[in-house]
């Protein structure tokens, strides 16, 4: 699988921690390197076979049609698109015109849009500084299936300081009238380096209530089993036959290629980064040489980004997959695991082992406490 990260943005939200720029101006440029970097880096992943596509950002749909194609050219020339299956657009509701979405579905390329409305509600698209408003929000979601796109997720932002349980249920009731396929929810995180952590340091805004964000999750996944939204991993929420390909392979260690500033990528024995500087990145691409930071993983490191990960999943921990990585670690982490199924936190499955709902709420926290 591939990612393309396009950094571009038109104004920086509050809360966000990922690397991003103002600078469009040299998007033509950027994506001249995007395309360089893709045949450098052809031969990374052993399987050219490619199944899924991301771009992500920043913001994906600043990029024009032609920009788009020219990656998709790429793509086509380089990679092996015969099995692909899921190519997804990360969007901003003000972007997905009428005429944009049409075109978009017209490249005969992009067939997923991951919506960034965070919230239905004005006063709180205000304070996270996002450039919509509610109704631009169902706007594009109605204009993106009148185009006829037909696999669209999106994305809602709880725990926002000042949300009341109401006005969260607001939000989701609102979706339940779009006939959407997929949802995402994430707990509004305070990031060093953002304008949300300054302003909450000043005081201008409350930080999150942690009690009020569990009551928001509560919510949510029981609204979720009210409207046949099926829960397959913390943070997504999917109908049937429309779990998110691409992101779920990050959860079951398929390796990947990560194009553009700040990408990352995986080949199961070592992950690498590139650099989270525009012109840095831009100028070395163009003397072929790829910006990047090389990690090779230890056996150990490697049983703990499963941990990490698969707990985060329905599916949960694969007996056959850790013994694979290794089965001294396994023997000695196996037994700890009766701890949390004592506490009602984890259930065995045919395959291994999974935390229930009450577990789920503590998953980062169980898998910190099981790493090697």
């Amino acid at each position: 699988m591939i990612y393309i990260h396009i950094p571009f943005c038109k104004q920086r939200c509050v809360y966000c921690g990922f690397y991003s720029t103002a600078a469009n101006s040299v998007s033509e440029s950027y994506i001249d390197a995007v395309c360089t970097e893709l045949k450098l880096r052809s031969d990374y992943l052993t399987n050219k076979e490619i199944q899924t596509i991301y771009l992500g950002g920043g913001t994906p749909s600043l990029l024009t049609i032609e920009q788009l194609t020219r990656i998709q050219n790429t793509l086509t020339e380089l990679f092996d698109l015969s099995k692909l299956k899921e190519v997804t657009l990360e969007c901003n509701p003000e972007q997905l015109t009428e005429q944009h979405l049409n075109n978009l579905k017209n490249t005969n390329f992009i067939n997923r849009l991951s919506i960034g409305v965070q919230s239905f509600d004005n006063d709180d698209l205000k304070l996270l500084n996002r450039r919509h408003s509610c109704t631009d929000a169902i706007n594009a979601t109605k204009n993106a299936q009148k185009a006829g796109f037909d696999n669209i997720t999106l994305d809602l932002i709880y725990g926002i300081p000042g949300l009341t349980n109401n006005r969260w249920i607001e939000n989701l009731n609102i979706i339940a009238n779009l006939n959407i396929q997929h949802l995402s929810c994430y707990a509004l995180t305070v990031e060093d380096g953002t304008m949300l952590k300054t302003l909450i340091d000043k005081g201008m805004i409350l930080p999150t209530d942690e009690d009020q964000a569990l009551q928001h999750y509560e919510s949510l996944i029981k609204w979720c089993n009210n409207n046949n939204f099926s829960q397959y991993e913390i943070s997504n929420f999917c109908r049937e036959g429309y779990e998110a390909i691409h992101n779920s392979r990050y959860w079951d260690n398929t390796h990947y290629l990560g194009i553009g500033a700040a990408a990352h990528s995986y080949n199961g024995t070592s992950r690498q980064w590139n650099i989270s500087d525009l012109k840095t990145y831009i100028q070395s691409i163009n003397s072929n040489l790829v910006p990047a930071t090389i990690e090779t993983l230890s056996v150990e490191d490697r049983f703990n980004e499963y941990l990490m990960t698969a707990l985060r999943t329905k599916r949960g921990l694969e007996t056959g997959y850790i013994n694979k990585l290794s089965v001294d670690l396994w023997q000695t982490t196996e037994p700890k695991l009766s701890t949390y199924i004592n506490k009602g936190l984890m259930v065995p499955t045919p395959k291994g082992y999974r935390l229930n709902h009450d577990g789920m709420l503590l998953a980062d926290a169980i898998a910190a406490e099981l790493f090697i």
